[in-house]
């Protein structure tokens, strides 16, 4: 499937790090999302409620960590591509967590692909 949405660099605030200071408070993040799902129906009938609407999407997220913390970046694009998955229903979905951790470094990712249970693989 070649239909995608893609959220680059959604700015988020949640708790994840191995120590525990580290989670002692939320960090930036910048979440990453591409979204495979099939346009025809909802080109064809200009409707929103047959495709994925990423407004609701994004705001989704940046409620997401309220209350939670993790440990691992890794986690989290698990636990973020799940619930994109069964509340958002595209085909697949990719992930990328990006934390600024290392000075040495712009940044850190991690970087997950999901499918839907019955789903086919996304085509690049």
């Amino acid at each position: 499937m070649t239909d995608q949405i893609h959220i680059e660099d959604l700015e988020v605030h949640y708790c994840v790090g191995v120590p525990p200071e580290e989670r002692a408070r939320p960090q930036r993040l910048l979440l990453s999302l591409t979204l495979y799902h099939d346009f025809s129906a909802a080109a064809a009938a200009d409707d929103l409620r047959q495709t994925v609407d990423y407004h609701a999407l994004t705001r989704r997220l940046l409620k997401f960590g309220e209350g939670r913390s993790w440990r691992l970046i890794e986690t989290l694009a698990v636990e973020i591509a799940d619930v994109v998955l069964r509340e958002f229903q595209p085909a697949a979905v990719e992930v990328e967590v990006k934390k600024f951790i290392l000075p040495e470094t712009r940044w850190v990712s991690v970087r997950v692909r999901r499918l839907q249970r019955n789903g086919e693989p996304p085509c690049k």
